[in-house]
């Protein structure tokens, strides 16, 4: 069977006891017990969160880290590192290695990542089947904003209140 792996993209700010933390754990659960690895970038903050998640659930980790970020290194719960060269290199794999794109509130590294996958997506270099799942309301004014300038592009996101949701909208 081969490997069905979700990407998730977060912040690397949080830590334990903040809510998107214990967001991004129980994401990272609920996608492993369901047979899915977990893609991230592989540091601190939610990419820690989902991966630690992923791991106690009995799952498997894929972390893409960066080699221009010096001095960082990846966290204890990825199985799999892929080390690239640039921020692009990371970011496109990523996305190559994901069948559906999780987002996680953030900041400007999350929406870097938001709008390149979701660009792609709404050009068609991205297969229509790869969902992109936004988590909580975080987005909401950024979907807003886009949707009164381009209605049809927001076909191509999903926005979900709960984890188990998420389940709902990727396919095992």
């Amino acid at each position: 069977m081969a490997e069905k792996t979700i990407t998730i993209f977060g912040t690397a700010r949080v830590m334990a006891g903040d809510l998107v933390y214990a967001l991004a754990s129980e994401i990272g659960k609920l996608l492993a017990v369901a047979g899915f690895t977990i893609a991230n970038g592989g540091y601190g903050g939610t990419m820690l969160a989902a991966a630690k998640g992923a791991v106690e659930a009995g799952g498997e980790t894929i972390g893409v880290t960066c080699s221009a970020f010096k001095g960082s290194s990846v966290n204890e719960y990825i199985n799999r590192e892929i080390v690239t060269e640039s921020l692009d290199e990371r970011l496109d794999m990523l996305i190559k290695l994901g069948q559906a794109y999780i987002v996680l509130p953030g900041g400007t590294g999350t929406l870097l990542e938001l709008a390149k996958v979701w660009e792609l997506q709404n050009k068609g270099f991205l297969e229509a089947s790869k969902p992109i799942i936004l988590v909580s309301e975080f987005w909401s004014p950024l979907v807003d904003l886009i949707a009164a300038e381009d209605q049809s592009s927001i076909g191509h996101v999903c926005q979900v209140d709960k984890p188990e949701q998420i389940l709902e909208l990727v396919s095992v």
